[in-house]
């Protein structure tokens, strides 16, 4: 703009104010100024033309302060000159960085190496920097009313990067890498530079079959309680990944649960499992269905295993209250139970909508509310005068044992009420599950 000092302007006076700046951090007080230039070129084009208004040949006049500053601040041509004219000057470490910005390739190495154990193709880099040397910058930056500087942490994280890729074969992603490098900078010493490491999860989707009563999902919060087995649909399912994947460890994220004494039989339940900081990232999954299903020993079963991102997570946990699900239960009652009588149930119970007050059973956990669900067929078949099997297709969240015994009036309608007779005892098996 007319009336502003140009970039050379501000550049000399910057240099004139005794304020000794490497060429990376001489050329970043104008980052913002110039396409396709590095900040080291673009501060060593600045310099090269500050030396040259400090040096004619023609006019033998040369401008010894300016020449002085600019082989202080480690310009290699003003030294030689300065040297050759026998100025005297004492060469100064950069006042914002230190040094520090001569170390980019030093540091590049060091990611490369230090992550030589994990496995990813696209990588992001973050730093952390001491205040003290962001403090120097801002200060140049207040002085001199600079407002189209570039900040430090930018370049570390640009021109590494850079560096990586070309060293390596590693790509650089703006979007979901796969690894996120944290740079950590205390103080603009080289050794003192430390390297962090976060891999982003891998997940993966799947079904399981639970083939036994008595194993709950996850694992058990209150051990006093009566459970059968030591362990969990969870566990049974993540401890081989963790192990194969090298992973710091591992949440399951199913589509709904099951009562702890109900099987899932058929084509299973859909299931999302989230790796945390995995150091191996592809693997044969056929293969690992076969570990955990060997490990597993009869207790669960998985299949359909494959790659899948975080969205899944939202779409099995927010589709799981509306999935159709399917149930086979084997009831007995306290009195026969006639054709008849169960003909006319099963025509009663098409497409209808059941109330549903949270069950007694779960009321010290969840809010008591009522949900209103959809049964969309019931189908009755008897095993003997008092046991019936019923199949019933239901809409996902549907608590299947109190539409069967009515909980004391919670659930309505149920089959203990339309039938009139009390339920002795039910084993339920989720046969069908949705896939959301």
């Amino acid at each position: 703009m007319e009336g502003q000092p140009s970039v050379l302007q501000k550049a000399e006076e910057v240099l004139r104010s005794g304020i000794s700046l490497c060429d990376s951090c001489f050329g970043r007080l104008f980052g913002m100024r110039g396409y396709n230039l590095s900040n080291s070129e673009r501060g060593r084009a600045l310099k090269t033309v500050l030396m040259m208004q400090a040096f004619s040949y023609t006019s033998r006049k040369a401008d010894l302060e300016l020449l002085r500053l600019l082989a202080e601040s480690g310009f290699r041509p003003a030294a030689e000159v300065a040297t050759k004219l026998k100025v005297p000057f004492e060469p100064k470490a950069c006042f914002i960085c230190e040094g520090l910005t001569g170390h980019f390739e030093d540091i590049a190495r060091r990611i490369i190496e230090e992550s030589a154990e994990y496995e990813f193709e696209t990588f992001q880099i973050g730093v952390r920097l001491a205040r003290a040397i962001i403090s120097r910058e801002e200060q140049v930056w207040r002085m001199f009313g600079l407002s189209e500087s570039e900040s430090l942490k930018n370049e570390i994280s640009r021109e590494v990067g850079k560096l990586v890729e070309r060293l390596s074969s590693k790509r650089y992603a703006s979007e979901k890498p796969e690894m996120l490098i944290i740079i950590n900078i205390p103080e603009a010493k080289l050794e003192s530079i430390s390297i962090e490491f976060h891999p982003s999860p891998v997940f993966l989707c799947g079904r399981y079959l639970k083939l036994v009563r008595g194993l709950p999902q996850s694992p058990w919060p209150h051990p006093d309680e009566r459970v059968l087995y030591p362990t969990s649909i969870e566990e049974l399912i993540t401890a081989p990944l963790v192990e194969h994947f090298k992973a710091s460890g591992a949440k399951l994220h199913a589509a709904g649960r099951e009562d702890i004494d109900a099987r899932t039989l058929g084509t299973g339940r859909p299931f999302v499992v989230e790796l945390k900081r995995p150091k191996l990232r592809t693997l044969d999954l056929k293969r690992l269905e076969e570990v955990i299903n060997e490990r597993a020993q009869g207790l669960i079963q998985v299949h359909s295993l494959r790659y899948c991102g975080r969205e899944y997570i939202k779409k099995y946990k927010s589709l799981a209250e509306l999935a159709k699900k399917s149930y086979v239960v084997r009831v007995e009652f306290d009195r026969v139970v006639s054709e008849e009588e169960l003909a006319k149930l099963c025509e009663s119970l098409r497409n209808i909508v059941v109330d549903q007050r949270t069950p007694r059973r779960v009321l010290h956990r969840r809010p008591d509310k009522l949900r209103r669900k959809l049964v969309y067929k019931v189908e009755a078949r008897k095993i003997s005068e008092r046991e019936v099997e019923f199949y019933i297709e239901a809409q996902g969240g549907f608590y299947v044992k109190e539409f069967i015994h009515g909980d004391e009036g919670r659930t309505r309608p149920s089959i203990a009420e339309l039938l009139g007779a009390k339920v002795m005892s039910i084993q339920l098996d989720v046969v069908s599950v949705e896939e959301p």
